[in-house]
């Protein structure tokens, strides 16, 4: 299974729900990146250091962020869906 960085605004309960679904997630609270306003760019630098893919729901950001530079673990970039048991069954 991928390793996925979570950025800010990922809904929590997504996240845990693909651990039961055996993804190794770190979210941005959890690695203490939260509420500090690190720059989209930075968030991809980290999870690019910790061999992670990002899951976001920042579409334009991240992106162009792949469109800059295409050297990283992946991006997924989600729409929200507020049914969370499907938007964690579309990601997996």
């Amino acid at each position: 299974m991928a390793l996925l960085y979570a950025d800010e605004q990922f809904p929590r309960l997504v996240s845990e729900l693909l651990r039961t679904m055996g993804y190794n997630i770190l979210t941005v609270q959890e690695a203490n990146n939260d509420n500090l306003g690190i720059p989209d760019k930075d968030v991809l630098a980290f999870a690019i250091r910790d061999n992670r893919a990002v899951l976001t729901l920042n579409r334009r950001d991240f992106i162009r962020l792949h469109r800059a530079n295409s050297e990283h673990f992946g991006i997924i970039v989600c729409t929200n869906d507020t049914d969370r048991q499907r938007m964690a069954t579309r990601i997996d």
